[in-house]
């Protein structure tokens, strides 16, 4: 969705903090190109610019969002993947969702929720990403609810961009497309190059094809970019998004022309009386409108003050004067961090809508929101394939009663860079009879919560289910099948007896909560043992005259950490060694400070610091030859600069 994503849809620019202060010319010249949106030709500038040896996260952090706007999604995945070995500490959460997007849209789909995985370590308020933390096994749902439509293409779908089909009461659809209609005067626009998007008629034909297009009459098709309508129930009134213009171009503080939601009266076949609606702003874009089923509320994406992510989907109430409410934000069910946009809502009162945000197949999916007075993660469904792809899925409509409609899509094989595509619907999504599982599980003895504890979800016939894993609070979640009439619930977890529970289904109700109790085995590590020994944790190395605690031994720390919380009575003394290789008191100053860095990570983890003790040593207590004057390897020296885990009480 090359061209739309430039027009018709929001983002922001997200530079990560440490631009380089000293730029070249060249690097600022791609950087003004970026920021205006002209990503064709910030390409080649950044390309440049790294021919010529400039390596810095700003530039491979630009260049990589330019190709992801400009829907190259290759090219994006790879240099998102050198932005993030280039300078992985200091790269913001949202380029780990645009990466992992990109690597869907290639189908790399385990590889995508590894980002995701991350970006929620990185931020737990991220919806996208812990939306993947209770539905892990969103790839199978999507599939079950596949296949219920079919899908073609029409016929009148040019090389150019064609999108966005509303359904006209008197020809069939109005749609918007960037087609070369061959006037003598080509108007286009400046960041693409590509013709501007206008608004056609298209008559359905009676197979559902959209034949005979020709420009909508009225004060249309000018200068300026127009697209998305909807149409009230009478044919009478028309809503359309269109570029900020009044009586000239209208810029944001930054110099960017926004889109703005208009209104037009028909008179006999002409368009006419347009007028913007008063919730507009030139600071923010509202856009893509959609009437209600009858036609009292108007839906709207938009970025306004109050949006959550990068479009939002809004509502105003249409009043019987002819005036708005203020508008009102969906909310977090519907909206996401990133990009809502294109609601439609069908005449049963569902609510169709595009999102990136939701847990989907790559790109802009379809999905559908079939309670809109309580929306929830129950009553939301992706819709599948074929109307889904790995690229940008969007502009969804259907007829309830006849049961066809048309969505636009970018997927490969297509006539243009957006083509629309007609859809019949086969077999309607319905909600589905689930229930939330809930629980938790804890040490018997102390009440204390377990982490990462095996949970086995079995029918009554002892067929598996679901198996997942406690969380870092001992806590678990998933969704099940409430026509199944009862369920066994088995946790277990190493050095602990597992425990079960039994459960029934009460259809009235859509939560069930469980508590697992696993008793600790006995088998304690005794006092004066160092824990390394017992439980296999190779030692924890530093770097030469460092105390950061290096990825390896991070590794080893959480085997630490995980002891620990099985047997939350044991306390350990960490005690924090050097090499030979500086002054002796300068050795005693680092081995505190290891042993300060090794105990603030057990603790950031959840230990508490009453269950820890330590201190640095030195290099009192080398385990080899290697003294003050003693010629040794890097290797030896590397021995000695280790953390020890001595039991002190159990």
């Amino acid at each position: 969705m090359r061209f739309i994503k430039i027009i018709l849809t929001f983002s922001v620019l997200l530079l990560t903090s440490n631009a380089i202060i000293s730029q070249s010319k060249l690097v600022e010249k791609g950087n003004k190109f970026f920021e205006r949106y002209a990503y064709d030709n910030s390409i080649k500038t950044y390309l440049k610019a790294i021919e010529n040896d400039e390596k810095s996260s700003e530039i491979y952090a630009n260049l990589a969002d330019s190709y992801y706007h400009n829907a190259d999604m290759e090219n994006a995945a790879l240099w998102y993947k050198q932005l993030m070995d280039f300078d992985l500490p200091k790269v913001k959460g949202e380029y780990y969702f645009r990466y992992s997007q990109a690597l869907k849209t290639l189908g790399e789909y385990s590889k995508a929720d590894l980002w995701l995985e991350r970006l929620a370590d990185l931020n737990a308020d991220d919806s996208r990403a812990m939306s993947l933390k209770y539905d892990p096994d969103y790839l199978e749902k999507i599939e079950a609810l596949s296949n219920r439509y079919s899908i073609k293409t029409v016929s009148i779908n040019s090389s150019q961009s064609d999108f966005a089909a509303g359904f006209d009461n008197d020809r069939g659809v109005i749609f918007s497309s960037a087609r070369d209609t061959g006037v003598a005067r080509k108007i286009t626009h400046r960041w693409t190059g590509l013709p501007f998007l206008q608004l056609y008629n298209a008559r359905i034909s009676d197979e559902g094809n959209l034949v005979e297009a020709v420009k909508l009459d009225g004060d249309f098709n000018k200068k300026y970019n127009e697209s998305s309508v909807a149409i009230t129930n009478d044919g009478g009134t028309m809503y359309f998004t269109r570029n900020s213009f009044n009586k000239g171009y209208q810029k944001d503080k930054t110099g960017i022309i926004r889109l703005k939601l208009y209104r037009a009266y028909k008179s006999g076949n002409y368009w006419t009386d347009i007028t913007e609606l008063p919730f507009n702003s030139t600071e923010y874009s509202t856009a893509h409108p959609a009437l209600s089923q009858d036609n009292s509320k108007l839906y709207f994406a938009s970025d306004m003050p109050g949006t959550n992510g990068l479009s939002d989907i809004y509502v105003v109430d249409l009043n019987s004067d002819g005036s708005f409410s203020e508008p009102i934000n969906l909310g977090p069910q519907i909206n996401t961090e990133g990009r809502d946009t294109f609601p439609f809502v069908s005449k049963n009162g569902d609510l169709y809508f595009a999102s990136d945000g939701h847990l989907g197949l790559g790109g802009l999916d379809v999905f559908v929101c079939k309670d809109l007075k309580s929306p929830g993660k129950d009553n939301i469904f992706n819709i599948g394939k074929p109307i889904n792809s790995t690229k940008d899925d969007f502009a969804f409509i259907i007829d309830d009663e006849t049961a066809n409609g048309y969505f636009t899509s970018n997927r490969d094989g297509g006539v243009g860079s957006d083509d629309i595509y007609k859809l019949i619907q086969i077999k309607p999504i319905e909600i589905p009879c689930e229930f939330e599982l809930n629980g938790i599980v804890t040490n018997k003895k102390t009440g204390d919560f377990i982490p990462n504890a095996s949970i086995v979800i079995n029918n009554i016939a002892s067929e598996s289910i679901k198996e997942l894993k406690s969380d870092a609070n001992g806590e678990f979640s998933l969704v099940l099948d409430c026509n199944v009439e009862s369920y066994i619930a088995i946790g277990t977890k190493e050095s602990f007896t597992q425990d079960t529970e039994s459960f029934t289904i009460d259809k009235e109700k859509s939560l069930v909560r469980i508590n697992l109790e696993l008793e600790p085995k006995t088998e304690l590590i005794a006092v004066g043992r160092d824990l390394s020994k017992d439980l296999n944790i190779n030692p924890i190395y530093f770097d030469f005259d460092k105390s950061f605690i290096r990825a390896d031994a991070r590794v080893e720390l959480e085997k630490v950490i995980d002891y620990m919380n099985e047997y939350p009575s044991i306390k350990i003394d960490v005690r924090s060694h050097t090499d030979s290789r500086a002054p002796d008191d300068y050795n005693i100053a680092l081995s505190q400070r290891r042993n300060k860095s090794t105990r603030a990570y057990l603790v950031k983890k959840g230990i508490s610091p009453s269950r820890l003790s330590g201190r640095g040593y030195g290099e009192t207590q080398l385990v080899n030859k290697c003294r003050n004057d003693v010629k040794c390897s890097k290797e030896q020296h590397q021995l000695n600069r280790r953390s020890e885990f001595i039991v002190i009480e159990n």
